[in-house]
């Protein structure tokens, strides 16, 4: 009735075979939906101090709707997660010089004023992309958009007269990652090849660059 692959190197899935199986209803209360406010948000970085999958995987995804909606023209980003998510990516991948279109966080919470690139949330549990009157939105997924949005992993400066350094504190410092962020090349590969902006010559060029050197930065 099914197929499962399960690998240590890739993401589990189970495929249904279609002849096999049939949705059939159940009773029981309806799933409730949660709302924009109360979704989750997911560190970038594990206990163990490795970058969390679930983030290499949803910047791949990004990414690849990144690229396809800047028209080959250099994208700036906000400075904090995002630019730590991205920014490397972006040197490696489009042309050098100043930037011509700007990324912009956008979503519940936020400011709606965004004129050019939006990087929206997309709800987890109904697939929606957080509505906005940008120029283009580059989905994100709801869990890594919340953390990029709402946290600050920057360690504070400590300030005049603080606490004594004798004095011990009992909330330990964020995790640093042991290496730099590299999004998953599989998972951007896998997508802008769904994509009809492939097609272009300049992203068919980039698409078949990673494709032929997939330990190129920034995946590697």
């Amino acid at each position: 009735m099914a197929t499962r692959v399960d690998d240590c190197g890739f993401w589990q899935v189970v495929w249904l075979e279609p002849e096999a199986v049939r949705p059939v209803a159940v009773d029981g209360p309806v799933q409730r939906v949660i709302d924009w406010a109360e979704l989750p948000s997911t560190p970038p970085v594990d206990p163990r101090g490795f970058w969390s999958p679930l983030w290499e995987a949803a910047v791949a995804v990004a990414l690849a709707h990144l690229l396809a909606v800047s028209g080959g023209m250099r994208v700036s980003v906000p400075e904090g997660p995002v630019a730590e998510a991205f920014r490397r990516a972006i040197d490696s991948l489009l042309p050098p010089g100043p930037p011509e279109r700007h990324l912009v966080l956008a979503g519940p919470g936020l400011s709606a004023a965004i004129t050019d690139i939006a990087l929206a949330p997309r709800h987890s549990q109904t697939g929606e992309v957080w509505p906005c009157d940008a120029g283009a939105v580059v989905p994100l997924a709801a869990n890594v958009w919340t953390y990029m949005a709402f946290n600050d992993d920057r360690r504070l400066v400590p300030a005049a007269y603080g606490m004594p350094a004798v004095v011990r504190r009992d909330d330990p410092p964020p995790l640093l990652p042991h290496s730099l962020f590299r999004p998953d090349g599989r998972v951007f590969l896998s997508t802008l090849e769904r994509l009809a902006a492939v097609r272009q010559p300049w992203l068919r060029r980039i698409y078949d660059r990673v494709k032929d050197h997939p330990y190129m930065d920034p995946f590697a």
